[in-house]
């Protein structure tokens, strides 16, 4: 365990709620100068600049079902959400070349998989393709049930830089 982790449970915190019980001079003994900016993030006081225009990490689209589903049966909904992800990646003229599939188990474990392309997709079909074929590495048993699934884009480049040529009839 890390120091800053066994500081912390020396004090008994476990949540924000129990940071805010700490005072100041306790937090800035423990923690030093960073003590101070622990105490003010606890209380929402944060005088770092906003950024509002920054670029976009990634772009995805989740869905949480109204029933627990089996990956088999997933196939329709991942076809959605990856439309509503190539839709939204094309509208702000980003390119993509990293592929992710999100889940959540009925036990609500988050797991993804992802891949990583030479260039990116070129169409929302090659997308879908992608997002279907990493069903294949979840590697949990048939009759896990999932209770979200999303598809996403991430690790974006120019488009400048990068020669994505779309396909014909986009």
């Amino acid at each position: 365990m890390s120091q800053p982790v066994c500081r912390v449970k020396n004090l008994e915190i476990q949540t924000v709620a129990d940071l805010r019980r700490v005072d100041c001079p306790t937090l800035e003994g423990r923690f030093g100068l960073y003590g101070m900016r622990v105490y003010e993030l606890a209380r929402g006081i944060d005088k770092s600049e906003v950024v509002p225009d920054r670029p976009t990490q990634s772009i995805s689209a989740e869905d949480t079902f109204e029933r627990d589903v089996l990956l088999t049966e997933m196939e329709p909904m991942i076809r959605k959400l990856a439309e509503h992800t190539w839709s939204a990646s094309r509208k702000e003229s980003r390119i993509a070349r990293t592929v992710v599939l999100k889940l959540k188990t009925s036990d609500f474990k988050i797991l993804t998989r992802s891949q990583t392309l030479g260039s990116p997709p070129s169409s929302c079909e090659e997308l879908t393709s992608i997002a279907l074929s990493l069903r294949e590495r979840v590697g949990l048993g048939p009759q896990q049930r999932f209770r979200l699934v999303g598809v996403g884009l991430s690790n974006f480049h120019d488009p400048e830089a990068v020669s994505a040529q779309p396909a014909l009839f986009e």
